[in-house]
């Protein structure tokens, strides 16, 4: 191949003093220091020290006086790992927010003993731009990497997904089994947090007693024309055999909403299933402008849903360490 069937990289990968160049996978030169990657890597630092031809032979490649070592990382994966080696007054750290990217850095950093760069690559398989997004693809790509915590944690995140959860390209490097303890893990988190409903006792617990969560009430102040006050019911529904009231009274939409929530935390066990049928229910009852409801409710459920967002958590974070206690199953989801 000619010089012009390579191009060379951008700076600081482009610099006139270099004294070695790596070239990629799809044939683009990065002109770099010896020094800065024999400091960050022993691997490096021993390559280095093997005795360079002076000239170009059969074997080793010379160009503008320097030494040509390819390496089977494509252009995008070396330019990264450099700029981790590089000193931060040269090149800043690359930002990493994409699954791929991170995986093919962490490959390359522990073929070349990068065991820093390897630490910043794993942080950023979890980065929650990543996670939020793709949980599942994180799951695969951390337990493929043999990388325990960051597995743990991307499982936690699935919680966010479908029990059953849609066809994607990398679920594929997953061995029946592996999916099957995942899909466990899963199930185990939605029953958890189901069995929340059995016993309502946390939700009194929280409020203290009926005047501590007034929005729930059903009841509103009127004053009549002789400036007397008195608490009069609201015009809401009330539903003939309550599942899930509180204290003297209850009403049909806190009926539907804890009904409906527990239903999809049963699919989903995580915050954001509450949170979509908080909204839910924030609309619908603010629509029939009641005197008693519609003015209490979005208060009233966002402070709910924060402390229904801790209970969640409290029983998912049990399985967790169950999971962490259990070595089989850990094992099955790090080998």
């Amino acid at each position: 191949m000619s010089d012009s069937d390579f191009t060379y990289a951008a700076a600081p990968f482009d610099h006139a003093k270099a004294d070695v160049i790596l070239r990629s996978s799809d044939n683009i030169d990065f002109r770099v220091f010896k020094l800065f990657l024999s400091l960050a890597s022993p691997f490096f630092e021993t390559l280095f020290d093997i005795p360079q031809p002076a000239e170009e032979n059969g074997d080793q490649e010379i160009k503008d006086g320097l030494v040509v070592i390819p390496v089977t990382e494509d252009g995008k994966t070396l330019d990264a790992l450099l700029r981790f080696c590089y000193p931060c007054t040269l090149a800043d750290d690359p930002n990493i927010e994409v699954l791929k990217d991170a995986m093919d850095v962490l490959e390359a950093a522990r073929k070349y003993s990068l065991d820093v760069i390897e630490t910043k690559a794993r942080k950023a398989i979890v980065n929650p731009k990543i996670l939020e997004v793709e949980p599942l693809r994180c799951f695969v790509m951390a337990h493929r990497g043999r990388l325990r915590e960051e597995t743990l944690l991307a499982a936690k995140s699935t919680l966010t997904q479908p029990l059953v959860p849609s066809w994607f390209q990398e679920i594929e490097l997953l061995t029946a089994t592996d999916l099957l303890s995942l899909l466990t893990y899963h199930k185990k988190c939605g029953d958890a947090v189901y069995a929340l409903r059995l016993d309502l006792s946390w939700i009194k617990s929280h409020y203290g007693s009926s005047q501590g969560c007034s929005w729930l009430s059903g009841q509103y102040l009127y004053t009549d024309g002789y400036g007397s006050e008195y608490h009069n019911n609201c015009g809401c529904p009330r539903p003939n055999t309550p599942r899930y009231k509180l204290y003297d009274v209850s009403l049909q939409w806190w009926e539907d909403f804890m009904e409906e929530t527990f239903t999809a935390l049963l699919d989903k066990p995580c915050k954001e299933a509450v949170k979509a049928s908080a909204e839910k229910t924030v609309q619908t009852v603010k629509g029939r402008n009641c005197q008693a409801c519609s003015t209490k409710i979005t208060e009233g459920m966002r402070d709910f849903l924060d402390f229904f967002a801790g209970k969640i958590e409290e029983a998912v974070s049990q399985i967790v360490t169950v999971f962490l206690k259990d070595r089989a199953r850990v094992e099955l989801l790090v080998k």
